[in-house]
């Protein structure tokens, strides 16, 4: 039975005990498992109290629905990835590394797996989404792997069908395709990396000889941190600045030949090893330099953009600003793909973290024989629970990221606007989930302690590995702002052609908004409808319509503040209104990531109550531990931007104090789930490979324990030193 013990805050006011706040949210947790057969999980409306459902999770269905809509394809990716041999061995050395990845990108040659986005006509299957699908299974093997393999068929293999024609199809794909012309990806300069516009290496045409001359006039041009430069390659897709008749029309792509068959550079071409890496040595990253290197006008991949015998150059795009992105756009499967591998990553993590921390005992704090498991621990649950609800989200948010990929590039929704929506999803779902993954595998290997850093355990290669991935295929703060960039497009062309009415109403809306929110009367409201009670607080907090709301409305609000603070850039020069935009650069950019996370939160509840989604496959009980999961990752975004809520008037003191309480409960009735929503994820022992998620902890804790045991039931326990002092003197003779 609980009470209320009625004592004193410092300033007079009266606080309820914790025992009774906690049982006020147990009592909302509770009520959210009155699910009514219809609708959904996610209705705001009560059930009947004698309609309660038994919280489970339905392992099997819920992992089905985890692969996704290419699940044939993971499947046998996992299947081929659980083979020893493409897997990775650590302690090789460098040399020994990159050759073991190169030969095992022949197996998967073998296997076929890597040639499905391809045409048909070459061997392909056209399949765009399949293609990533089970390219991002691969990080499980090894990263590098991974990546060289995406190097080869993802950016240089990409780039060859995305922007060359029939004769680049096939004249160069088939060579690609079997391994037999290994190739780069030559972008990136060492002087710019994420500014691809203002490259320096330049492709001259020459009429006389009908030859394009490949140069890189100064040392920060030189192509850098590229995969297969350093000793596997013996070919480039070299992105350079097109110039012919004295004209420069921008960033172009052209087919140049690297090695000879010796291994030897071509006369003209240099180079550099990158050398060790901070992670994914399997991969050869090198530096390429260009003196003067002619190749023939055929090598430019010219989809795009084209250069005649004369000298004329002709594009399909007029706008050069246009045409540059829309190169650019055709290559946007790199940021899908690790997007997905991230994923992938955080899911291997917390499935090591998780599995050991059911096992690992530690800590006699509520018996004075049996030590705690860690998960049973409120800080274990508090560092774990959020990240695996937040590894779900990104989940269900890269299936629909994925699925766009796949209707762009298979041409079933395959407009401008089209691309420009994918091309603005994968810049804001990218940086998050590869943020993620590194802070998931960082707080994995903490909660598993000295264990999680060995490297048997793979918690610390898969961080070093998967580092960069937050700074290649797009910085992740750049991708950012191309995000808030489009954001304010989109807010600004709402206006565009407003009449006076249109916008008069706004101005009296946005008006109306800051008076209510700016004198706190929004947080008045709501501190009367809870009279104090943090049950009322709880139950506003769980409504899904309620964190649609405070999730919306930060974003609609960071937009039309940075909006209305950049408005007068269009009047400025473009040196004050750069200075403008710099000003208020963080600003842009959390806006953006506030858009993106919205964008997650989304994807999980649409996964929960969608006619098409789990609700449609799963039993009432899993869908209410998904409704758990998916509000302790909306509170949890609550909870990390609560300075913003409380000082924009979005919450009152009292709901704002909720919101923790309520995450740390939610956590608490998770985890008896929390094995369940790993082993969801699919993946067996032969894919994880970590010695302590193999069940050897709970060996070693079973062991220990019946040691223990049979001492005090024989009596030969020794005695503390503690309790031999309390007996009297003639006992202990």
């Amino acid at each position: 039975m609980t009470h209320t013990v009625d004592t004193k805050n410092s300033d007079g006011s009266r606080r309820a005990d914790d025992a009774v706040e906690a049982a006020a949210i147990e009592s909302e947790l509770d009520a959210s498992a009155r699910v009514a057969k219809k609708p959904g999980a996610g209705d705001s409306r009560r059930a009947s109290t004698n309609d309660v459902v038994v919280a489970r999770t339905d392992v099997e269905r819920l992992g089905q629905y985890l692969l996704g809509t290419w699940a044939d394809v993971r499947l046998a990716a996992r299947e081929l990835t659980a083979r020893p041999e493409l897997q990775r061995i650590d302690g090789l050395t460098l040399d020994e590394h990159r050759q073991r990845v190169f030969g095992q990108l022949k197996l998967l040659v073998e296997n076929g797996q890597v040639h499905r986005a391809f045409p048909s006509s070459l061997g392909g299957e056209d399949d765009h989404g399949g293609n990533i699908a089970g390219f991002e299974e691969l990080v499980t093997a090894d990263p590098s792997l991974q990546i060289k393999s995406g190097v080869q068929w993802g950016l240089f293999g990409a780039a060859v069908l995305h922007l060359g024609t029939a004769y680049h199809h096939e004249t160069f794909l088939p060579g690609i395709m079997s391994l037999d012309v290994p190739g780069a990806f030559a972008m990136t300069e060492t002087g710019h990396g994420s500014d691809v516009a203002a490259i320096g290496t330049t492709a001259t045409y020459d009429e006389a000889t009908q030859e394009f001359v490949i140069h890189t006039p100064f040392r920060g041009a030189w192509k850098d941190y590229l995969g297969n430069a350093a000793v596997h390659g013996t070919a480039a897709v070299v992105f350079a600045q097109l110039i012919t008749r004295d004209v420069d029309h921008g960033v172009h792509a052209f087919y140049v030949p690297l090695r000879d068959e010796t291994g030897a550079f071509l006369p003209g071409i240099g180079g550099e090893d990158d050398g060790l890496k901070g992670g994914l040595n399997g991969i050869d990253n090198g530096r390429l330099h260009f003196d003067q290197v002619r190749i023939p006008r055929q090598n430019l991949l010219n989809r795009y953009g084209d250069v005649a015998e004369d000298g004329s150059y002709h594009s399909v795009i007029e706008s050069p600003g246009r045409r540059f992105f829309t190169m650019l756009g055709t290559l946007v499967q790199g940021r899908v793909s690790l997007d997905g591998a991230s994923v992938a990553a955080a899911k291997i993590a917390l499935t090591i973290a998780v599995t050991y921390g059911n096992e690992r005992r530690q800590f006699t704090a509520g018996s004075d024989t049996d030590e705690e498991v860690l998960l049973d621990y409120q800080l274990h649950q508090k560092r774990l629970m959020p990240k695996l609800a937040t590894t779900y989200a990104a989940s269900f948010a890269h299936e629909q990221l994925l699925t766009k990929f796949d209707e762009v590039f298979s041409g079933a929704s395959d407009t401008d606007e089209d691309r420009q929506d994918l091309e603005t999803l994968a810049a804001a779902l990218k940086p998050l989930s590869t943020w993620h993954a590194l802070d998931t595998l960082q707080e994995a290997r903490e909660a598993c302690g000295g264990a999680g850093f060995l490297a048997e355990n793979r918690l610390v290669g898969l961080r070093a590995d998967l580092d960069v991935y937050a700074t290649f295929e797009g910085d992740n703060h750049v991708l950012l702002q191309l995000v808030a960039k489009r954001l304010l497009s989109d807010y600004s062309r709402r206006f565009a052609k407003a009449d006076f009415g249109v916008l008069a109403r706004y101005a009296v809306e946005q008006a109306r908004g800051r008076t209510v929110n700016g004198t706190g009367l929004r947080s008045l409201a709501q501190t009367v409808a809870d009279f104090g009670s943090t049950a009322r607080s709880v139950g506003q907090l769980r409504d899904a319509a309620a964190q649609r709301q405070l999730l919306t409305d930060r974003v609609e609000t960071m937009v039309a503040e940075v909006a209305a603070k950049l408005r007068p850039a269009s009047k400025l020069s473009k040196k004050d209104a750069a200075d403008l935009f710099n000003l208020h650069q963080s600003e842009i950019i959390e806006a953006a990531r506030a858009h993106a996370e919205l964008l997650q939160w989304e994807a999980f509840t649409e996964a929960i109550e969608g006619a098409s989604g789990i609700a449609a496959g799963l039993d009432d009980g899993t869908r209410v531990v998904l409704t758990w999961l998916r509000d302790l990752f909306g509170l949890g975004l609550i909870e990390k931007h609560l300075a913003w809520y409380l000082m924009n008037g979005r919450l009152s003191p009292k709901r704002a104090q909720a919101v923790g309480l309520y995450t740390e409960r939610l956590s608490a009735r998770l985890r008896p789930h929390a094995q369940d929503l790993v082993r969801a994820f699919g993946y067996g022992p032969e894919h994880v490979r970590a010695a302590i998620a193999t069940g050897a902890e709970k060996a070693r804790q079973t062991e220990a324990r019946d040691y223990y045991r049979a001492q005090r039931e024989s009596g030969t326990a020794p005695v503390s030193e503690k309790a031999a002092a309390k007996k009297p003197a003639a006992t202990r003779a």
